[in-house]
């Protein structure tokens, strides 16, 4: 909501977060999930990315139990042997999962993106 109510996106990371495709970084890629479903979508996004070597793991808090978003929800942390070779495809069959309320694939949403790192601060734009 907050990208589509602003003239400008604007993203700061450092350069760690640089990869060379997403996925296959060992970095989770989270998937928000309704709590009543989110076994079947656990299968079914482990299921869609079988060629990618996708886990899909339920995100647990510090006490073992499932992590609850604000929206009283639950996250499925998808991790990737091998980058997703069409993101734009990816982002539409996630959403597509009945009982999935959002993805972390930020697809053509920056405008600029700030990279900080051992060599300097460095910016992309569109």
């Amino acid at each position: 909501m907050v990208e589509a109510a602003s003239d400008r996106f604007v993203v700061v990371v450092d350069d760690s977060k640089l990869v060379s495709g997403l996925g296959g970084s060992g970095l989770a890629m989270p998937v928000e999930v309704v709590q009543f479903c989110w076994n079947y979508n656990l299968v079914r996004l482990k299921e869609l990315f079988k060629e990618e070597g996708c886990e899909a793991k339920l995100r647990l808090d510090g006490d073992g139990k499932p992590y609850v978003t604000d929206n009283s929800n639950y996250i499925v942390d998808l991790y990737f042997k091998t980058p997703i070779r069409d993101s734009g495809a990816a982002g539409k069959e996630i959403a597509a999962l009945e009982g999935v309320v959002e993805h972390g694939l930020f697809l053509d949403m920056a405008t600029a993106v700030i990279i900080a790192g051992g060599s300097g601060v460095s910016v992309k734009t569109k």
